[in-house]
């Protein structure tokens, strides 16, 4: 392994960590925002695993390109199925339109 290797494997596992505690540490009044925020991160990191996966770098860049869309998707579909099951929560339940009532008390 050259320095820059090892550099770089040290930034991703710094980065992982920094990560998870950060993750773990968010209160459950916050974790609506913070899906939706997470969401547009992951769009952004599908459009940079697209970019890697169709182009010339190799097989190897290719490869792995590929499983990053497949982990960028999942997570960007995901957490939206998962924001939108938390938000419908918060929906009323007698929101939903009736039939009108008829008030006149008798047979038309």
């Amino acid at each position: 392994m050259t320095v820059t290797q090892i550099i770089q494997l040290y930034v991703f596992i710094l980065a992982g960590f920094v990560g998870y505690l950060v993750i773990t540490k968010v209160p459950p009044l916050l974790h609506t925002p913070l899906m939706a925020a997470t969401n547009a991160i992951s769009g952004i990191s599908l459009v940079g695993s697209i970019v890697l996966a169709g182009g010339q770098y190799g097989t190897v860049a290719t490869v792995l390109g590929f499983i990053a869309v497949v982990c960028a998707m999942t997570n960007v579909v995901g957490g939206f199925i998962i924001t939108d099951r938390m938000l419908s929560m918060f929906k009323r339940a007698d929101s939903k339109p009736t039939a009108p009532q008829d008030t006149t008390g008798g047979a038309s």
